[in-house]
């Protein structure tokens, strides 16, 4: 017999949290893009972790798409692991994406004319959409914990398919510029 429902059940105020949280990542992305990187770094080959993080960012979009799948079939608990794991990859992503941009030098796009428009149209609006998906998916997460299920709808309708856009986009992003590394 499950006694979870027996208990009676307090909101949370997440909000602090994923203020302080968003404005950390965000602001920690933000300042290693000015950075140019550690000299002589030579432990092991860096070019490994933009690959790693393109592996993350695919495995966020098939999780994230699996999730989208399990609540329009109304599976409630198996959108949730979808989502979990979708965190899991994206918390993954962050750390090997800092970590590289810690340490290495940013790269220069190599392209020219069409292709060159399109790697940065595809750049920026990734950037700007994964600085938007933070806090989006962190309340998206904080509704459905406080059982806020219209507003968690609500906010998800906005949510999934940005961090679809992102993930997606994150991949791509480094097919093109991977020859460039």
């Amino acid at each position: 017999m499950n006694t979870s429902f027996n208990k009676p059940f307090k909101k949370r105020n997440y909000k602090p949290f994923i203020i302080a949280l968003s404005v950390i990542l965000i602001g920690a992305i933000g300042a290693l893009s000015g950075m140019r990187g550690e000299k002589n770094f030579d432990a092991f080959d860096l070019t490994i972790l933009p690959l790693t993080n393109a592996i993350l960012n695919s495995f966020t979009f098939v999780f994230l798409v699996c999730a989208l799948i399990a609540i329009l079939k109304r599976n409630v608990t198996v959108h949730q692991r979808f989502i979990y794991a979708a965190f899991s990859t994206t918390f993954l992503f962050l750390l090997t994406y800092v970590t590289y941009h810690y340490l290495a030098p940013s790269t220069p796009y190599g392209g020219e004319g069409l292709m060159a428009g399109f790697y940065y149209f595809i750049l920026i609006t990734h950037i700007i959409l994964a600085a938007a998906i933070v806090p989006l998916a962190l309340t998206s997460v904080a509704r459905a914990w406080n059982r806020e299920n219209a507003r968690h709808k609500k906010i998800a309708r906005w949510t999934m398919p940005i961090w679809l856009y992102v993930s997606f986009t994150g991949v791509l992003v480094y097919i093109l510029i991977s020859p460039y590394y």
